[in-house]
């Protein structure tokens, strides 16, 4: 039987709007009626993740506990979450539900390993997910080698994230903030981009950027795809 997907989402809706596009494009399927079915609760009000680790911002979890809710009412076989930063806090969600999460960082690792072998990956992420060292728990459980941006390029890249995507602003406004990140990894031996917050991608591909990268939305797509018994796309 197959099964079905929950989102547990609004973390941005940009992100989420994203995941939901390459769940149905990643899918091999013939017709409608051949797709996986896919709840999604796009909840826009869940207090900032990367304020709650780093500046004892509100406490993300009673509002995610609340779409948890609304997932399992619905029938969720598994649940997925477009936000990075929001995997810090993964393990108090999955002791709340017997429905099991899906995590985006195993997906991404698994991915680096398969497709850049012996490669480095510079990761790109926000302040909460790097001080929260969740990608580098996951690269090094996997064996993948990798570079963390400096200060001066985690702030940036703050900006990209929130002053930009996040905020709606012309991709030009970010452009040299972007580039600037990417140089400075690459120069230091950086071989690919892991895109660590979901509005990266979103920011990549609006800047109509080339450099090798991996985009952990895609591979968490890919992973729920899987997950629900049906066919990726070659």
């Amino acid at each position: 039987m197959k099964k079905t997907i929950g989102i547990l989402g609004g973390m941005g809706p940009l992100a989420t709007a994203d995941l939901f596009q390459k769940i149905v494009s990643l899918t091999a399927a013939g017709s409608d009626n051949e797709h996986i079915r896919v709840y999604i609760d796009s909840n826009s009000s869940i207090p900032d993740r990367t304020a709650a680790i780093l500046s004892g911002g509100p406490d993300p979890v009673p509002a995610m506990r609340d779409s948890l809710r609304k997932l399992e009412a619905c029938g969720a076989d598994c649940v997925i979450m477009p936000c990075n930063t929001a995997h810090y806090f993964l393990p108090r969600l999955q002791g709340l539900t017997d429905i099991p999460f899906l995590s985006m960082l195993e997906a991404a690792a698994a991915a680096c390993r398969a497709r850049f072998p012996g490669g480095t990956a510079a990761v790109l992420a926000t302040r909460g997910t790097l001080s929260a060292g969740l990608y580098q728990a996951a690269l090094e459980k996997a064996g993948v080698p990798f570079l963390l941006p400096e200060e001066a390029e985690r702030d940036a890249l703050m900006e990209v994230i929130y002053g930009g995507v996040k905020a709606g602003a012309p991709p030009e406004r970010y452009r040299a903030a972007f580039l600037s990140v990417l140089e400075g990894l690459s120069a230091r031996g950086a071989d690919y981009f892991i895109l660590g917050c979901t509005e990266l991608p979103l920011a990549f591909r609006l800047l109509g950027l080339s450099q090798p990268s991996l985009d952990p939305t895609e591979e968490l797509a890919k992973a729920a795809i899987r997950f629900c018994g049906y066919p990726l796309k070659d």
